[in-house]
């Protein structure tokens, strides 16, 4: 259903303003406007398994209890095990008859993915979609097994080796990239992807990491389309999860009666991963609507910046 032109101008609105559009009032005004995109049908997910990173708090908790909910068989990919164990269980508790296992994974080394997707597509044939919401928002600047600067590795170097090691199971389904509207503030910098220049900034690498995610997305799009896969990234607006809670105390003292709750920010990601049809691959997404990249001239990259980072991504995870 399309949404009726003034509808359509109100939900830009709030998408440019930023403050209304990223809380939950923006996400409640939008649901209440005309041309809102319909919510799953219950049981969409019966009979298929959907896979969920950094599944042990925040939005990957109620990512999937939302899929669950929805008949999927969630696979739990934590890095802590007692942590996710806590988890799953909490989720049984609410969700009698819920279909979920728990994997241990690192998402930030390589190898370990690796070891991952080879057990996981060793027991699991078919995955329906794999969601990549795993992040850190490291206080110092940190490095990775393979000497990667921690946020790049977790938001984009783990997520694209895992899914190409994945392909096979993941052939016709689909991919979701937790990104975030943070990404807006930065442009590609394709020049120093493991961060190794000037004073480090730890809401400035997660903000470049979540950039790289999306001028990544049509290129990781185009190369897994051989595979009828399709690939999208999406913000979940500003909601209250523990990375903020942690990492960013003075913005959630400002705006903690604004944040979303972990279900709202959830709610795209859950939506791209169980809307029939497929939405079209290669979008960035933010309350179930595409949006642009960029919302000033200034952070547009161009296409041998693009071609720099796609080169340094290749060499980085083997593709």
């Amino acid at each position: 259903m399309t949404a009726p032109l003034p509808a359509r101008a109100l939900d830009t609105v709030l998408d440019r303003s930023l403050v209304l559009g990223y809380t939950k009032v923006g996400l409640r005004v939008r649901r209440a406007l005309p041309g809102w995109p319909a919510d799953p049908r219950p049981g969409a997910l019966d009979g298929k398994d959907v896979l969920v990173t950094g599944a042990s708090s925040g939005l990957g908790i109620a990512t999937a209890e939302g899929l669950a909910a929805l008949g999927a068989t969630v696979h739990l990919v934590v890095r802590d095990e007692a942590k996710g164990g806590r988890v799953r269980d909490e989720i049984a508790a609410r969700q009698p008859g819920a279909r979920l296992r728990l994997w241990r994974c690192d998402v930030g080394d390589l190898d370990d993915v690796r070891r991952f997707a080879h057990d996981f597509g060793s027991q699991v044939p078919t995955l329906h979609a794999a969601i990549h919401n795993a992040g850190v928002m490291p206080p110092q600047r940190s490095e990775s097994a393979q000497g990667h600067e921690l946020s790049m590795a977790v938001h984009l170097l783990g997520p694209v080796v895992m899914t190409e090691a994945l392909r096979p199971q993941l052939a016709g389904g689909r991919v979701v990239l937790v990104s975030s509207g943070g990404m807006y503030s930065q442009t590609l910098r394709a020049d120093d992807p493991d961060y190794r220049k000037g004073d480090y900034s730890p809401p400035t690498a997660y903000a470049r990491s979540k950039r790289m995610q999306v001028e990544m997305l049509p290129l990781l799009a185009d190369r897994w389309s051989l595979d009828d896969i399709t690939v999208a990234a999406m913000h979940p607006g500003w909601a209250d999860t523990p990375g903020v809670q942690e990492s960013l105390p003075r913005f959630r003292a400002m705006t903690r009666s604004l944040l979303r709750d972990d279900a709202e920010g959830a709610d795209t990601s859950i939506w791209l991963a169980a809307t029939e049809p497929a939405p079209p691959t290669a979008l960035f997404w933010h309350d179930r609507r595409a949006r642009p990249i960029n919302l000033v001239p200034s952070t547009r990259a161009d296409e041998s910046a693009r071609a720099t980072a796609w080169a340094w991504l290749a060499q980085a995870t083997g593709l």
